[in-house]
């Protein structure tokens, strides 16, 4: 029979052992995966159309899945300013900056060292919608200096993917170029500080179940020529994985 200090000592390992790995949830961050040296807060002079910067956002699951096939991602922005600016308008009809703003979904080069690629250079995606003020619909908010992006991707049904419970995932690159930042033809408003909210990742499996993460593990705000400040607060609007896979066809 094993003491009662056996028995503690075997309690404290298992509790160490558990809280080592993170909780059911996302992150995001400049640069990098949070757990590899992401950065929350981002400042650019603005004063180059050339280079760019990504936002990664991450996840992790509360229970393991066996048939991982993609993931909905919604993302709130939210200028410190009147309007949104010029600078921040992508893809829509007029848009300033229609080129400015892509996804990536290919973490064969990343580090790998703390997040664990998911997607082995499997994944197919991109924009499913960009709402401001302006569009059919509007912004959920309905604030003039707010927009929502929803991204998506899929591997092919035929080839399900495994995730386990605890790791964190890599999920997405949002990148962001200084293309019309200065010279002729530029679109201002890059130096109003913004902020950009990770609100949700949909983790669905092939039979159609889904987990929808919400909660920060670390953070789920990144910050735009700003340490910080308010980023508001608009829900997620309900969407199905069925509506996520129109759009990806």
């Amino acid at each position: 029979m094993k003491s009662p200090l056996v028995v503690l000592m075997f309690m404290v390992e298992v509790l160490a052992l558990a809280s080592e790995a993170p909780a059911a949830g996302v992150n995001f961050s400049w640069d990098a995966c949070t757990a590899e040296g992401g950065v929350q807060s981002k400042t650019f002079a603005c004063n180059t159309n050339a280079g760019s910067r990504a936002a990664w956002g991450s996840f992790v699951v509360a229970a393991a899945q066996d048939s991982f096939v993609g993931v909905e991602v919604v993302i709130n922005v939210q200028a410190q300013s009147d309007t949104l600016p010029d600078w921040w308008q992508f893809f829509n009809s007029g848009a300033c900056r229609q080129t400015a703003l892509s996804t990536s979904f290919d973490f064969t080069s990343a580090p790998g060292t703390t997040c664990t690629d998911p997607w082995f250079g499997l994944a197919a995606g991109g924009w499913a919608a960009y709402h401001t003020i302006n569009t059919v619909p509007p912004v959920p908010s309905g604030l003039a200096n707010a927009a929502r992006i929803k991204i998506g991707a899929a591997v092919s049904s035929t080839s399900p993917l495994s995730l386990a419970a605890g790791t964190e995932y890599y999920c997405f690159r949002l990148v962001l170029t200084n293309a019309k930042t200065v010279g002729s033809g530029a679109c201002s408003g890059c130096d109003v500080p913004v902020c950009l909210t990770l609100s949700e990742i949909k983790v669905a499996q092939l039979n159609g179940a889904v987990e929808a993460l919400t909660q920060p593990i670390s953070q789920n705000v990144v910050y735009w020529q700003s340490s910080g400040g308010s980023c508001g607060t608009t829900a997620p609007r309900n969407t199905t994985w069925g509506q996520i896979r129109s759009v990806l066809r």
